[in-house]
Parts: structure tokens; sequence; C-alpha cells
């Protein structure tokens, strides 16, 4: 399966992801990877409203979508990822799946989460996951919109890593 894009983002299908990443990403499928959404069939729909006609939506709980993407259903379609935390990423990462680079688009402040950057907060779990993520060889790359530079945020997790185990 040609993945052309996997990225942690918490509001999942919006505007940067139809106006700037399927702009100039070639994709035949969005694979959105959510517990909470395949439960919601109103969340479901407007996805689908906002998601282009020509690319099809496809909404799968963490195992399912693990199944998916290690089972190689996808292998002659061009598929865009998109998660919610680092933790799925991992899950999927362990399970088998064969990722070269983790885009960290959004992760937005909650409770009990800390603001390292303007769009990314997280918690001891999320630094964990990117952590782990990051030791497996797999780029993590904060971006935005594809026309940002690339910042290596993992200085930042690092960092944070550190500081946990230090407590």
């Amino acid at each position: 399966m040609p993945i052309v894009l996997v990225r942690i983002d918490d509001r999942l299908i919006h505007g940067q992801i139809v106006q700037g990443w399927l702009k100039i990403l070639d994709v035949n499928i969005i694979l959105v990877v959510s517990d909470i959404v395949t439960l919601d069939t109103v969340q479901q729909m407007l996805m689908t409203m906002a998601v282009p006609g020509n690319i099809k939506l496809d909404i799968k709980n963490l195992k399912d979508a693990t199944n998916v993407i290690t089972s190689r259903q996808y292998d002659r379609e061009r598929v865009m990822i998109l998660a919610v935390s680092p933790s799925d990423i991992l899950y999927m990462i362990e399970a088998g799946a064969d990722f070269k680079s983790v885009n960290v688009g959004g992760m937005h402040f909650i409770n009990g989460k800390r603001q390292l950057l303007h769009n990314l907060c997280v918690n001891d779990s999320d630094v964990e996951s990117l952590y782990k993520i990051h030791i497996k060889s797999i780029e993590i790359e904060g971006r935005i919109l594809p026309e940002d530079e690339k910042k290596d945020i993992m200085s930042l997790i690092k960092k944070e890593y550190k500081a946990m185990h230090k407590r």
C-alpha cells in the first residue's frame, strides 16, 4: 500500500487537510483511524461531506484499521492515514505497519496536556509513544501544511521524555 501520508491530527478532517494536503497529494483513500468516530454517525456524515467525491473515505476503529494496513488490502491505492493520537500510530507500527515517516499536524491543548509548540500539546502518554516511534527509526516531523518547513520536534520530545523519567 503506498501510504503517502501518516498524520497525527486530533481534528482529523478539516480545512488544512482538504484545502492543503489533498491538493498536493494524489490520494485515492483517506483512512481515518478512530474508535470514537466509528460510533458517531453525525461525525461520519460531516467528514464524508468534507471530502471531495473522487476520494474514498474509510473510517475504521484502531484494530480494523491496523488489519487493513498490515494485510495490504490497499496495495493498489494511495492512502492518507489520519489518527488522533501517537499511541494509535505506535500500536499500528508494533502490529507490523511499515511507516517511514509520521507527520504531527495538530495535537491541541486539552486538560492534562502541556504545550510545547503552537500546535503541539502532549501528555506523558503522547511523549512516550512519540519517543518509541522515533527509536524505531521512523521520521517524526511537525508540519501543519505541506508547504510549511518540516520541524524536527524530536528534540522537544526527547527533553520531555528525559524529564518524565527523572520524576
